[in-house]
């Protein structure tokens, strides 16, 4: 399980875009404890942002037991994820990728999620906040069948 990205990680990278990186890496490794442990006490999780199926009322997963809960919601009920990163500004203490997530899901499904994920980390390289701009409906038109 690879990160497929389209920066070389091993170059010196903004803070913000190193997070975002060890983000992804957690992830597609389905280390819930190296991934909860990006992120600061405080921080905030809104994936996608505003209501959804995984955040009803839209107002984001909170602390680190909101977003711990987030990941039992969600991330751990795909078998294996894949990050495709196109483009990437950073900017201050923030990051914006442009990509898609494609996941794989039980039963032998598969669905492309493209969007903006924005990552703001403080000082020490923590995660603040990370807001995922993408569409529900549009991801979900792309589920289908893998073949084998």
């Amino acid at each position: 399980m690879g990160v497929d990205v389209c920066w070389d990680p091993a170059a010196a990278q903004p803070p913000a875009r190193q997070a975002a990186f060890r983000s992804m890496t957690a992830v597609t490794a389905g280390d819930k404890g190296a991934w909860l442990e990006l992120f600061a006490g405080d921080a905030v999780v809104e994936d996608p942002i505003g209501p959804s199926m995984f955040d009803e009322e839209g107002k984001g997963h909170h602390g680190q037991d909101g977003i711990s809960a987030f990941w039992d919601k969600t991330i751990a009920n795909v078998e294996r994820f894949q990050f495709t990163i196109r483009d990437s500004h950073a900017a201050g203490d923030e990051v914006a990728n442009v990509g898609t997530i494609t996941t794989y899901l039980p039963g032998g499904y598969r669905v492309d999620t493209d969007g903006v994920f924005v990552y703001r980390v403080r000082e020490d390289g923590l995660i603040v906040s990370m807001r995922a701009f993408w569409e529900t409906e549009r991801a979900m038109a792309t589920a289908r069948q893998v073949e084998d």
